[in-house]
């Protein structure tokens, strides 16, 4: 199974968390890892390219920092522009069906603040549904996310056990 790793994060050279997982998940055999703020600094998606990518891959993961209860702004734009109605959905979409979605996610709250009663009021599995209804939406089918909650206090040590820990994740969900 060949997966694609689009790491979406603005500011990846100052996140130890983000930035460990990514360099740990390109040693791994049949990862691809796609740095979307690498590639497009300006926002210029080259959507022929992205879609190219995503047919050539089984699986797609998506690693962000959670913002605002979602992802940052390029992914999102990356979603409006390369998930498009003819080919990713809709009577003629059908290029990613079948295909899997999983979620990496970093937060810098705990994970106390992410439930009925926390501190967001809201579960993550609950503040993620967007994404699941896209899995839905396009055909694919949605994995249990990975989720590191409080990664602003984690030491370099917690950071590296995180790394394995994803990785594990990863291979414990083909």
């Amino acid at each position: 199974m060949k997966t694609l790793v689009i790491v979406a994060h603005p500011n990846l050279e100052q996140s130890k968390v983000n930035r460990t997982w990514m360099n740990r998940l390109q040693q791994e055999e049949n990862i691809s890892v796609h740095n979307l703020y690498a590639h497009y600094p300006t926002f210029e998606i080259d959507v022929e390219k992205e879609q190219q990518l995503l047919l050539e891959h089984d699986r797609i993961i998506l690693q962000f920092p959670f913002y605002w209860y979602s992802s940052p702004a390029l992914l999102k734009q990356w979603q409006d522009w390369v998930l498009t109605y003819g080919w990713a959905y809709g009577s003629r979409g059908t290029k990613l069906r079948g295909k899997e979605l999983m979620l990496v996610i970093s937060t810098g709250g705990p994970e106390t603040a992410y439930q009925a009663g926390g501190y967001n009021h809201f579960s993550m599995s609950e503040l993620i549904k967007p994404f699941q209804a896209t899995a839905n939406l396009t055909g694919m089918r949605f994995l249990p996310s990975f989720t590191k909650h409080g990664v602003r206090l984690l030491t370099i040590e917690h950071i590296r056990e995180s790394a394995e820990e994803l990785v594990r994740h990863l291979k414990n969900n083909y």
